[in-house]
């Protein structure tokens, strides 16, 4: 990369696409030379998308507008959050997990597996509103296999989230071929490995893919829960909307796969999967995780 340029854009500003439509709203995380024309890295700023745009395709947004892109993600966002509240609030577990109580409370625990980490700390913080115990780990996509099952030996998690970037080829023909994918193949990869770690679909619930991934191919090589039936872009949040349902739905139960896929941002089309058994768990007597420290 060379030094500074003269462009008036500066990595986090806000952008669209021209050649798109201006149909969703990017951040500029990089930039770099490429036969002397300046092409700049952009990322999604609610959906799971990482492309390289010329700089005559961009856009500037300012900050006053940003909302106008961003709402539509966040008023679904928020009526997933207020029922998730609800639900917590009128089962059989209560809003504050770490309040002191007679029962011992326990959800699923969660590893999440990210090669964004600006994704990765916006899922941590979901994770932490709904207090789930998550541990969240950046890995690039091509790292994940080989990361994956050291990873699950050393946390246990009854969850993992596999995710990061991916895309199917512009005006690719064949969809069940992997090379017309920019980064399935490590996706599922990594679910293979996890799976030879646990093959049990009851013991590691497995949630995988990212924008436009090879679904048929995930959900075969053993995920719960896998991205995208219908090949589109994925909120960031969607596999953790699926973590929260599966963390609080008790061993003795199985959730619904319409049910849960339902409630995500981008439904049926964006996340596909199974019949799932749930991961919370109840005991005695309760203790306040404060009286630990």
């Amino acid at each position: 990369m060379k030094g500074v340029h003269n462009s008036m854009l500066k990595i986090g500003d806000m952008v669209v696409r021209k050649s798109y439509g201006s149909d969703i709203l990017f951040t500029v995380s990089g930039y770099r030379y490429c036969r002397g024309r300046l092409v700049y890295r952009i990322r999604g700023k609610c959906v799971r998308i990482e492309a390289d745009a010329d700089e005559e395709d961009l856009v500037p947004v300012e900050k006053t507008r940003i909302s106008q892109f961003t709402k539509c993600y966040d008023d679904v966002l928020e009526k997933i959050k207020q029922k998730i509240r609800n639900e917590q609030q009128s089962n059989f577990y209560r809003n504050d997990m770490r309040s002191s109580d007679s029962i011992l409370k326990r959800p699923g625990r969660v590893l999440h597996l990210d090669s964004d980490v600006e994704y990765l700390k916006q899922c941590l913080e979901f994770y932490n509103e709904f207090y789930i115990d998550a541990v969240g780990i950046e890995a690039k996509e091509e790292k994940q296999p080989g990361v994956v099952k050291e990873l699950l030996a050393k946390y246990k998690p009854d969850i993992l989230v596999i995710t990061g970037h991916d895309a199917i080829k512009k005006g690719a023909e064949d969809k069940m071929d992997p090379a017309n994918y920019k980064n399935s193949i490590y996706f599922v990869e990594a679910v293979k490995n996890a799976r030879e770690y646990e093959p049990s679909l009851d013991d590691l619930v497995i949630i995988a893919g990212a924008c436009q991934s090879f679904y048929e191919a995930l959900m075969e090589a053993g995920a719960n829960y896998a991205s995208s039936p219908q090949r589109v872009l994925i909120h960031c949040l969607d596999p953790v909307i699926i973590c929260e349902k599966v963390a609080y739905t008790d061993i003795k139960d199985i959730i619904n796969a319409s049910d849960v896929l339902e409630n995500t941002i981008t439904g049926k089309d964006g996340m596909g999967g199974l019949n799932t058994r749930g991961k919370y768990r109840e005991g005695l007597p309760g203790y306040s995780k404060n009286e630990m420290k």
